[in-house]
This record gives C-alpha cells, structure tokens and sequence, in this order.
C-alpha cells in the first residue's frame, strides 16, 4: 500500500479495510490495472478509467453504514438491482452506478462482476 492511498483514507482510516479487500479483488480478477490517487478519488483503469472509489456520499446520513465508501463504475446500460445507490446516464448508453460498501462482505461476487465487466466495457469504448 503507498503512501498515497493512505493519505487518501486519512481522515476514514477506518473504511481502509473495505478498500484493502476492493482492490485485492480487482488486481486479483482483472489483468493490467493501474491505480490512480487523485485527492477526491482513486481510480482504476485499464486503458480507461472502469471502477472508482470516493466518499460521495450517495445515500442520506441516516441511511448510511457508520463505516462506508462509495464504489463507482460504468457500462452500457443499468443495472436494476437494490444494490445500485444511484444510476445516472451521463451520456446515451453509458450507465455510471454509485454502491455503498459498509463491510468487506459486500465486496462480494457480484459486485466483482459488475466492476470486471465495466473494466471491459471502458477497455472497448472508442
């Protein structure tokens, strides 16, 4: 782990270990990612950016876990599934999907598939 992710988590340290587990699933699952710290966001890409993680916060106070970080990824169409916080469509068939993760179990085999198959999707957008 570099030095830039933990500033990243610097004042959430405590969601840290739901993104330890995110991004060992990604480089795990998804070949030649790379990893981009910005100050809001980490991305990772492959020949684009496919899966993201920030602390926009997509869900209301209450309805959010004490410990949460927000998983963002993009395909062609929207998912319908009470897992997706929000799904907007930011241009026509382009869904950007907004999950809030509150524990590692939820990190889970079909939010992995969702993130390999937006890393395929963004590896074959022209």
């Amino acid at each position: 782990m570099n030095s830039d992710i933990l500033f990243f988590f610097g004042e959430h340290m405590d969601a840290l270990p739901l993104y330890e587990r995110l991004e060992d699933q990604i480089l795990t699952q998804i070949p030649e990612v790379k990893i981009k710290v910005a100050k809001t966001q980490i991305t990772f890409a492959n020949k684009r950016g496919f899966a993201f993680v920030s602390f926009n916060p997509c869900r209301k106070a209450k309805n959010r876990p004490e410990i949460w970080m927000t998983i963002t990824f993009g395909l062609g169409y929207r998912i319908d599934s009470p897992r997706i916080d929000v799904a907007t469509e930011p241009y026509p068939n382009r869904w950007t999907h907004h999950v809030m993760v509150g524990n590692v179990d939820e990190i889970d085999v079909e939010l992995m598939r969702w993130i390999a198959e937006a890393a395929d999707f963004s590896a074959n957008k022209r």
